[in-house]
């Protein structure tokens, strides 16, 4: 047992100094032996833990979609939150957790940067990655209408894109502007959120 949690520490060790060279040196520039050197073991270690540099890169980003998925779906299973309060409590959580991961946040920006120059699809994989937060959103919509606290007039599409929008645009702000203020952001999107509920 110990030994899966030596393996789990120092994976979570050696991410946190990868995440400091893809920081420093971009992701395109970013070779398996530089995190190998940067984590001070010899690339045969770090295949131990890792198969390439992307497979670090997708490990930080499901690791942080893990932990903000169970966030927010333990949000949506609270009794006493009107449905209001539970979508502003998640988007507040996501907004948090944005402000707290801005560094691995900066890397992906990094990253589809760099898969966009390559002819990838960037919009693709962001969507692919994302697909269970916007459902979690949708459904937070539609047990607010079917419980008649958000207008039933709502496109639930519509209303998801604004809120999904709005979090990328929030994403710009904390990551590419540096802004510190997320306060300010948390007030704009409770704005937002409100003009959900009937009148």
């Amino acid at each position: 047992m110990s030994i899966v949690v030596e393996h789990e520490k120092r994976r979570r060790e050696i991410l946190e100094k990868a995440l400091d060279v893809f920081m420093e040196e971009g992701f395109e520039d970013v070779t398996f032996q530089k995190i190998a050197d940067r984590c001070g073991i010899t690339r045969t270690t770090l295949y131990i833990y890792f198969k390439n540099k992307r497979d670090i890169f997708n490990f930080s980003i499901k690791q942080l979609l893990t932990v903000l998925e169970n966030d927010i779906t333990e949000i949506g299973k609270q009794k006493d939150l009107s449905h209001t309060d539970k979508l502003i409590r998640v988007m507040e959580v996501i907004l948090d957790r944005l402000r707290e991961n801005n560094r691995l946040l900066s890397v992906v920006m990094n990253y589809l940067i760099y898969i966009a120059k390559s002819d990838y699809d960037p919009a693709y994989r962001v969507r692919r990655r994302t697909v269970r937060l916007r459902h979690i959103l949708s459904t937070l919509l539609i047990e607010g209408i079917k419980a008649g606290e958000f207008s039933a007039s709502i496109n639930v599409k519509d209303a998801n894109e604004l809120l999904y929008s709005f979090l990328e645009a929030s994403g710009f702000r904390l990551v590419v502007l540096r802004s510190t203020q997320v306060e300010d952001i948390k007030a704009a999107m409770r704005l937002v959120v409100q003009r959900f509920a009937k009148p």
